[in-house]
């Protein structure tokens, strides 16, 4: 029998998170049944659960990856920068599956709390992300001084919150957006010498 490679197990995998952060946006966490899984991602149940030990662990693989990509996003760029980005998408399968996935995590959130004490460390993450970029930005002196790091980054958190449910609203983006995101990044920045 011809061995697996790696690559082959990380494309294998890829393939189910695709499908099934589909799934989940489309059908919510409840929803997302095996046999829909098994329709999305084209395997059987049997492929799927090889990679993944139960349905629970599928969906924290999924937002686990929106989350590092996010971390690594506002680590290189900032937070605006990932607001710009997520504008720049909307409408598009990716987003569509990606804000699924977002509000899916914030309903489990509220509604069960070892869910909540699991997903503490990647929420952790991305707002340390934001500190540290905001950190340095202030020390390259580009970032306003007058007000605190801590209220800076909850500042463009929920400005991100905000931004995340006006799109999943299914709100269409609008010029006035670009336009927003333009204000919030000026509101953080320092303000020109006069």
């Amino acid at each position: 029998m011809p061995r697996v490679s790696q690559d082959q197990l990380d494309a294998r995998r890829r393939e189910i998170l695709t499908g099934a952060r589909a799934c989940f946006a489309r059908h919510g966490y409840e929803g997302a049944t095996v046999r829909r899984l098994e329709q999305e991602t084209g395997l059987s149940r049997g492929a799927i659960f090889h990679h993944f030990r139960d349905k629970e662990s599928l969906f924290l693989a999924v937002a686990e990856d929106d989350a590092a990509a996010m971390v690594a996003t506002v680590a290189r760029n900032g937070l605006v920068q990932v607001m710009r980005e997520l504008l720049a998408r909307a409408g598009t399968t990716d987003t569509v599956g990606w804000l699924g996935t977002q509000l899916e995590v914030a309903r489990r959130l509220r509604t069960d709390p070892a869910f909540a004490k699991r997903w503490a460390a990647r929420s952790e993450a991305i707002a340390e992300a934001t500190r540290d970029r905001l950190t340095r930005q202030r020390e390259a002196g580009v970032l306003r001084d007058d007000v605190p790091i801590p209220v800076l980054a909850q500042f463009l958190q929920l400005t991100y919150d905000g931004l995340v449910l006006h799109l999943a609203m299914d709100h269409p983006p609008s010029p006035e957006l670009t336009q927003v995101l333009d204000l919030i990044e000026a509101a953080v920045r320092r303000p020109p010498a006069p």
